[in-house]
């Protein structure tokens, strides 16, 4: 008997440990998104931020090919935190933490095809500045590139996010791995994100904007939030005790 319980206790504590560090690298991850995301606008602004982004994209091709290694990073990383929650939000619901995981993937899917257009404008922008033809089909083009930009980031990053970040932060408060505070953060925030999402759909606001930014606030806040507990805390590890059996 005391073997056995011994026994049980060490894959316990097996289980708690490896909780531990996949928390933490959750976490890092969650933080990491957040920091190449905003690195990549910033990169990007030469060919995002005026109306001569057909020049201006050529003049900054370095810049705006960090802008899309950021991104690239936004979507390894993004990947990242929904395979670490998966195998631990299943346990409590597997239907939506796969349709979490799903939709996770589905945004990093759209924001790839964002970076695509951003690399083809890019293209584009080289081709108008070495051979100077005539600059109404470059325009036709490039506005047709930046419309699938947009249009990627109002899907992906705004309304796909909202629904994961609804499904995961459900499990979460749910299960208990967090405090549940810090997943009413969430459920909060997934609201008001999908919410601006509707917005920019509809033309009421625009992507960047001060009620973008209100809009988009919480959710980003619930994230750091979120991702340092993880990374000090980790997930409740009674929480973890009671499911390491399944």
């Amino acid at each position: 008997m005391n073997i056995t319980t011994q026994t049980t206790s060490m894959e316990g504590d097996k289980h708690v440990h490896a909780a531990r560090q996949t928390a933490t690298i959750v976490g890092v991850l969650f933080i990491l998104a957040a920091v190449t995301a905003i690195l990549g606008l910033i990169f990007y602004s030469p060919i995002l931020g005026g109306p001569d982004y057909l020049r201006h994209g050529a003049e900054h091709k370095d810049q705006i090919i960090l802008g899309a290694l950021m991104e690239l990073l936004v979507v390894c990383s993004a990947i990242g935190t929904a395979v670490g929650l998966f195998p631990f939000l299943r346990k409590y619901n597997e239907s939506i933490a796969l349709g979490y995981l799903c939709f996770r993937l589905l945004e990093t899917v759209l924001i790839t095809i964002g970076l695509i257009s951003i690399l083809s404008l890019l293209t584009l922008s080289q081709s108008f500045v070495a051979t100077a033809p005539n600059a109404s089909a470059f325009q036709a083009s490039g506005i047709l590139l930046l419309a699938i930009h947009d249009w990627t980031f109002k899907i992906g990053p705004d309304f796909m996010l909202g629904i994961n970040t609804t499904m995961y932060s459900y499990l979460l408060y749910r299960s208990r791995l967090v405090p549940r505070w810090i997943a009413i953060m969430g459920l909060t925030g997934a609201t008001l994100v999908l919410l601006a999402a509707l917005l920019e759909m509809f033309g009421i606001i625009l992507q960047i904007s001060l009620w973008g930014i209100i809009l988009a606030l919480p959710v980003a806040t619930y994230e750091m939030t979120l991702a340092v507990w993880l990374i000090v805390k980790g997930f409740n590890p009674d929480a973890i005790a009671s499911k390491s059996t399944d």
